[in-house]
């Protein structure tokens, strides 16, 4: 956010701002955080900025033409050049409108060109959708939208690993419903698979249920007796106490019958437990009759805390069967926490929102302005961060030279590369904020007070982050939404047609 010395504020100036900074850390819902956000970016004297089109982070040239063009052909209805203007701007971040950086300065919005763009964008889209727009037939104009479906994209929601920390996403969901911008692609790993989970196999109301902890709070963990452990190969925890909270959670549903419920699509990240192996993504793609509650399981088999599991499919006839029965799997996010490629393969991703609790990761992680700053004061920090992965690397390669051949410490170092070398963040980032309470509750159970706690937590940080994905959402909801008018349009016409006959 910006920052109260980038300006010179007179003390009653600094007194009201600092007012406004309290009351909007006391915020209980968004609209009343974005009121006083609006209210804060006044007083700060942050709205010359949303009117100020020169900035180094996106082609505001490019744009303003583009914004021209578009009202032009609308109002004068140059219908063919309209629709050739529209399928050249079907991007997110054409002319890179959706830089990061454009959504740091102030606490809602950002620049005024963006919006009036993409606003006019929705409304060219509407247009066509329109009674008004006579120059494709219905079949043709729902033939468009679905051509503009696919050069545009759709946007995904990934959940971290972290524990019961994990509660975190259910704010970040619960601000996404509220918001209408909870996206129809989802991937979680460990605590993260859970959430996914939850949502994915469950309707409108199952997931308001979720959110208000109706039916969540149970006992997920139960730890083991240190003889028990002695005696017996296993983790500290009992996975069969998991197991069963996962069953009265999830239902008895494939990933195929998960997807047909709730039209979202769950992607659960688990690892064979050979090392060697790469992690694997479950989803009704890949796996359809894969028992998700099995994957889901699988995903929060943390080495040390529960042991590794084998899967179950469920057969035509409901009976369950394994599921690869030679291999036995772990917790997929040590390697692949964020599977952003394999889903943008699989659903023409075209941006991605990250909800990251991990309690490993998150002490890391940069904001926006850190991640993307250019100054010299900059440098340090980036020649720091970059060297020490470099290290990071040589001394497990040093390591695995010399100690390789022991399978302990050959897994332990698989691991460690998986950590240190995959990618943390999305295209729009949601972090939980950590002190050393935190990591107390790690291992506690999902009770209604943490609940609540954490799912806070996860609501305002989701808050300011909600100009920026509506900015990314509202082209591809728009063509959503032509689409069902024309699919309802194609059914009245046929509908008339077979009257009239």
């Amino acid at each position: 956010m910006f920052k109260e010395g980038r300006f010179n504020a007179n003390p009653h100036q600094a007194y009201r701002i600092r007012k406004l900074k309290h009351y909007l850390n006391l915020a209980e819902s968004y609209e009343e955080w974005r009121d006083i956000g609006l209210k804060l970016d006044e007083e700060m004297q942050l709205n010359a900025w949303k009117y100020d089109n020169d900035s180094p982070y996106f082609d505001a040239e490019l744009v303003a033409h583009r914004f021209t063009l578009l009202s032009r052909y609308r109002l004068m209805k140059r219908h063919p050049e309209l629709l050739s203007l529209i399928r050249e701007g079907l991007a997110h971040d054409l002319g890179n409108i959706g830089h990061p950086m454009l959504f740091t300065v102030t606490h809602v919005g950002t620049k005024k060109l963006i919006e009036d763009y993409v606003q006019e964008m929705s409304d060219c889209l509407k247009y066509v959708a329109s009674d008004e727009f006579t120059w494709l037939s219905t079949q043709e104009k729902y033939e468009f939208f679905k051509s503009c479906e696919v050069a545009y994209g759709q946007p995904a929601l990934m959940f971290s690993g972290g524990a019961t920390l994990g509660l975190f996403h259910s704010g970040v969901c619960k601000a996404l419903l509220e918001n209408d911008l909870l996206p129809q692609v989802l991937s979680g790993s460990s605590a993260g698979a859970i959430m996914a989970a939850i949502i994915g196999t469950s309707d409108r109301q199952g997931i308001e249920d979720m959110i208000h902890g109706e039916g969540f709070f149970d006992q997920a963990f139960k730890f083991r007796h240190w003889t028990d452990i002695i005696k017996a190969n296993g983790g500290i925890a009992d996975v069969m106490y998991l197991k069963k909270f996962l069953m009265e959670n999830l239902g008895d549903v494939t990933f195929q019958e998960a997807y047909e419920k709730s039209g979202r699509h769950i992607n659960i990240v688990v690892a064979p437990y050979d090392a060697s192996q790469s992690p694997r993504i479950m989803n009704a793609h890949t796996a359809p009759d894969l028992l998700v509650w099995s994957a889901v399981l699988a995903s929060c088999a943390v080495p040390v805390l529960f042991p590794p599991v084998r899967l179950t499919s469920k057969r035509f006839d409901g009976t369950h069967t394994p599921y690869m029965s030679k291999t036995r799997w772990v917790d997929g996010s040590v390697r692949s926490d964020f599977p952003q490629e394999k889903i943008a393969r699989l659903y023409n991703i075209n941006y991605s929102i990250a909800s990251q609790v991990n309690p490993h990761v998150v002490p890391f992680m940069q904001t926006d302005e850190q991640r993307y700053r250019k100054d010299l004061l900059s440098w340090p920090n980036r020649i720091v961060r970059a060297q020490g992965k470099v290290i990071a690397m040589g001394a497990m390669d040093f390591t695995r030279d010399r100690m390789g051949r022991l399978p302990t410490v050959r897994r332990l170092l698989d691991h460690g590369y998986g950590i240190v070398g995959q990618r943390y963040y999305g295209d729009v980032n949601i972090i939980g904020k950590y002190n050393w309470r935190h990591y107390t509750y790690m291992l506690q159970n999902p009770k209604p007070h943490l609940f609540k706690r954490l799912q806070r937590e996860g609501e305002r940080a989701t808050w300011p982050k909600l100009s920026s994905i509506e900015i990314h959402a509202r082209m591809g909801k728009t063509i959503q939404h032509c689409i069902e008018q024309m699919k309802d349009k194609r059914q009245l016409e046929v509908t008339q047609n077979f009257a009239l006959t």
